[in-house]
């Protein structure tokens, strides 16, 4: 087992080896773990995070094991992937935190109805706001969403897309300016 590199042992994962699981997750986690407390200090979180990291990997390995190069290997490293799925799940504990912390607020608001009005505008500005989406790139959407309706920072929103967190800026400026044309 000391032999196989971490690509080997996911691959055996893949087929069912729980002792080549055992061998992955005793070289990896320590190194994940000190990275996801990086990015989140909340040690509950990272916990969590980490669990359900190694539960994708023992279920999913298959997918990892899957994906060859032409010359046979694994395309990409067995870590990176792993990363990936903690990183993944990491921004999933982040959403899931920032929509219970969105709950009680919809619960504070007042049972009144709005007026007849606002409803009419409400409805068309949302009409004209949905169409001023779609015109938008879809990377610029992703973004946009991420971190307006999603409520991530922009952190966490590069994370979650895979670019740099300048990148993400750059896309919620574009969006922001087109919207703001759309809608004026």
């Amino acid at each position: 087992m000391d032999a196989a590199d971490e690509g080997e042992l996911v691959r055996r994962v893949a087929r069912g080896d729980r002792r080549a699981f055992d061998e992955l997750y005793r070289r990896t986690a320590p190194w994940l773990e000190v990275r996801l407390r990086r990015r989140c200090a909340d040690p509950d979180v990272v916990a969590e995070v980490l669990q359900d990291t190694y539960l994708t990997v023992w279920r999913a390995a298959g997918s990892f094991a899957g994906v060859q190069s032409k010359s046979g290997g694994a395309k990409g490293s067995a870590v990176g992937w792993l990363w990936t799925i903690a990183a993944h799940r990491l921004v999933d504990a982040f959403r899931r935190r920032a929509r219970k912390a969105r709950v009680p607020q919809v619960e504070l608001m007042p049972s009144t109805a709005p007026a007849a009005e606002d409803e009419v505008m409400a409805a068309r500005i949302g009409q004209e706001l949905e169409r001023a989406l779609l015109v938008l790139p879809p990377e610029v959407r992703a973004a946009l969403r991420a971190t307006v309706l999603d409520g991530l920072s922009t952190r966490e929103a590069s994370v979650l897309l895979g670019v740099p967190e300048n990148t993400v800026k750059s896309r919620v400026r574009r969006a922001r300016i087109a919207l703001r044309e759309a809608l004026s």
